[in-house]
C-alpha cells in the first residue's frame, strides 16, 4: 500500500520517473478486510482513486462491543456523525479492491513503472545518489541509480536493517506473543443461518473480547463477504520460532482457542474449510531514532509496523505517502543536500504520530484482552458509563476523542504549511 501510494502521490505532483519494484507476480485478489477511516480516505480522494474503493465497501453506521462468552453487549457506539464531522465515513473493504484501485491509479500515470517479481536485494551506495540492486524473478540481479529511495518493503524490510547496521544502530523486530487467525465467509456459507445473515447485513463492527483474545468482524464487498480477524495468545510461533510470519492452522486448535466464546461465534468459525486456517505472527518493530539516511527513507510498516487494534497500519503508509509527495515537490532542487532535508522535514511531520498510533494500538489491545482482576472491573465500568452517553471508549478506535486525534488529522495540510520553517531548520 505504502509503495503504489507514494508512487501516486509523487505522480500527482508532476515526477516523471517512478519505478516500483514489487517481489509479487500480481496484486491479484489477496488479503482481507481493512478499515477504511477518513484520514485515509481524504488522501486516497486527493489521489484520484476513492471513488472506485467507495463503491464496493460498507459505510459503517455504529461499532458494538461485546463480551465473547456470552455475546452481551458491553458498549454501542454510533459512528454516523463521522462523515459529517470529517468530510468522509468510516468504511470496511477489502485489501484487494484498496491495493488493486492505487494500481489502477499508477497505471495511468506515464511516470510510474511497476516492476513485478523483483525483490529489493540491498542498497549498493547511499550516495550521492543512492543504488539498489534488485533481482528479477527470472533473470540476472540488477543495479538502479535513482535520485531519491524510498523503501516501503514492510517489516521485513531488508532497506531498513541494511540502514541501521550502516549507521551502528540497534533496533530490531519485537515479538508481541500474539497472532492471528484471518477469517472471510461469504453471503452463500451463511445464508442458512438467520442469526449470521443478519451479521453479514448489518452496517456494523463488532468486536468480541475475551481474555488475552478477542474478534473483530464487518462485512466487505458489498456485503458478499464477512470477515473476522482474531488476537489471540501465539503459541505456534513461539513453539517453532523462525523468520516465517504466517503458517497453516489447524481448525480444531482454532475452535479450542475461541472454546468459550459463545455458539453464534462457534457456527462462524466451523464454517472455515479444513486446510485453509491460516495463521499470521503478529510482530512489531522498535521504535528507529531515524528513518532517513541520505537520501534514501523509510515507508509504512518498513519504520512503524503497528498492531491491528487501532485499523491504522495501511492509513499511516499512506500518510507516509501523502507526505512525501507534498515535501519532494516543495525540495528546491536535486541536490542531495537539499533531497536529504526535505526526507528529513517528512519524518519530522510524520514520526512522532505514527509512533504515538503504534503505542495507542498496543495499550487499546492491552485494555481489550484483560482477565479477572481491578483492571477489568474498571474497564467494564467504563463500558457501563458509555450506555449513559458518559466517559470514554475502552475500545479506542471507538472512542470520540482519539478518532478527533486520529481522522482530524490533516497530513498533507500539516506538510504544506510547516514545509518551509522545518525545511529551513533541518
Amino acid at each position: 500500500m505504502g509503495g503504489l501510494a507514494t508512487a501516486l502521490a509523487l505522480a500527482k505532483k508532476g515526477f516523471t520517473n517512478i519505478s516500483v519494484f514489487e517481489t509479487a507476480s500480481n496484486l491479484g485478489f489477496v488479503g482481507a478486510g481493512i478499515q477504511l477511516a477518513p484520514n485515509m480516505a481524504r488522501i486516497l480522494d486527493r489521489l484520484g482513486c476513492w471513488k472506485d474503493i467507495e463503491a464496493e465497501a460498507v459505510d459503517i453506521k455504529t461499532t458494538s462491543i461485546r463480551q465473547g462468552s456470552t455475546d452481551g453487549e458491553l458498549g454501542n457506539v454510533d459512528l454516523r456523525y463521522i462523515r459529517e464531522t470529517y468530510g468522509y465515513p468510516h468504511m470496511v473493504g477489502h485489501r484487494s479492491s484498496l491495493a488493486g484501485s492505487l494500481y489502477e491509479g499508477c497505471k495511468k500515470e506515464k511516470a510510474i513503472t511497476v516492476h513485478f517479481s523483483t525483490a529489493a536485494l540491498g542498497v549498493e551506495s547511499w550516495g550521492p545518489k543512492p543504488i539498489l540492486k534488485v533481482q528479477p524473478r527470472n533473470g540476472e540481479a540488477y543495479t538502479v541509480e535513482a535520485d531519491i529511495l524510498l523503501a516501503a518493503d514492510g517489516l521485513k524490510s531488508v532497506v531498513r536493517d541494511q540502514m541501521l547496521k550502516d549507521l551502528n544502530i540497534n533496533a530490531k523486530v519485537m515479538d508481541t506473543e500474539q497472532a492471528a487467525y484471518r477469517i472471510m465467509l461469504k453471503r452463500e456459507e451463511m445464508a442458512h443461518d438467520p442469526e449470521l445473515l443478519e451479521l453479514i447485513d448489518a452496517d456494523r463492527v463488532i468486536r468480541w473480547i475475551g481474555e488475552k483474545r478477542h474478534i473483530i468482524a464487518y462485512p466487505v464487498s458489498n456485503k458478499q463477504i464477512y470477515n473476522l480477524s482474531t488476537t489471540q495468545v501465539d503459541k505456534n510461533f513461539a513453539s517453532a520460532p523462525s523468520a516465517t510470519y504466517t503458517t497453516k492452522g489447524d481448525k480444531s486448535v482454532m475452535l479450542a482457542t475461541f472454546g468459550d466464546f459463545c455458539p453464534m461465534i462457534h457456527r462462524m468459525l466451523s464454517l472455515v474449510p479444513d486446510g485453509e486456517v491460516c495463521e499470521w505472527k503478529l510482530r512489531v518493530h522498535s521504535p528507529l531514532p531515524t528513518w532517513v539516511h541520505g537520501s534514501v527513507a523509510l515507508v509504512g510498516d518498513s519504520c512503524h509496523p503497528t498492531l491491528p487494534h487501532l485499523a491504522q497500519g495501511a492509513a499511516q503508509a499512506i500518510e507516509d505517502a501523502a507526505v512525501l509527495g507534498v515535501v519532494l515537490s516543495r525540495c528546491p532542487d536535486s541536490s542531495p543536500e537539499s533531497i536529504n532535508k526535505a526526507l528529513q522535514v517528512y519524518q519530522k511531520v510524520r514520526k512522532e504520530r505514527a509512533e504515538m498510533l503504534v503505542e495507542l494500538a498496543a495499550a487499546s489491545g492491552r485494555a481489550l484482552h484483560l482477565g479477572d482482576g481491578a483492571a477489568k472491573a474498571e474497564r467494564d465500568k467504563q463500558f457501563a458509563l458509555l450506555k449513559e452517553k458518559k466517559g470514554t471508549v475502552p475500545d479506542k478506535w471507538a472512542d470520540a476523542d482519539v478518532q478527533k486525534q486520529i481522522y482530524g488529522h490533516d497530513c498533507m495540510k500539516v506538510a504544506e504549511e510547516s514545509f518551509d520553517e522545518l525545511f529551513a531548520s533541518v
